[in-house]
């Protein structure tokens, strides 16, 4: 990933998503900062849908009132691996369902990544070990 600020460093991250009856995402993003036995943080950011035709633009808030652009760039087709992207370019995630996906599915997405005008040698693997 290209992390924002607060995931700069994040080791076992995951993020979850559930659908508020109001049509706004309830997100869920937990990690330890900075290691492994790293403090254990919770982001609460709450998605909003852009785009109702595709469901792939959001505007993810973590502070009233900015909007940050959040787009779903790729998912497959059985739902496990997602890309998440800005149109900016500054910030990408690859994400699963599983925390470890091999080596060859791995450098296919981050060659996506690439394919989207991003800086390979930016992207930061998210150590997982649970």
């Amino acid at each position: 990933h290209i992390p924002s600020y607060p995931e700069k460093n994040a080791f076992n991250a995951v993020e979850t998503y559930k659908l508020n009856e109001n049509g706004t995402i309830k997100t869920t993003f937990t990690f330890n900062e900075g290691s492994f036995t790293g403090s254990f943080r919770t982001l609460n950011p709450t998605g909003f849908i852009i785009d109702n035709q595709s469901n792939a633009i959001w505007g993810m808030q973590f502070i009233w009132p900015i909007k940050a652009d959040y787009r779903i760039t790729y998912l497959d087709d059985s739902y496990t691996q997602t890309i998440i992207a800005r149109e900016k370019r500054d910030y990408v995630w690859i994400m699963a369902r599983q925390p470890e996906i091999s080596l060859i599915e791995y450098e296919r997405l981050v060659n996506f990544v690439e394919s989207l005008g991003y800086e390979k040698s930016k992207i930061r693997k998210v150590p997982h070990n649970n």
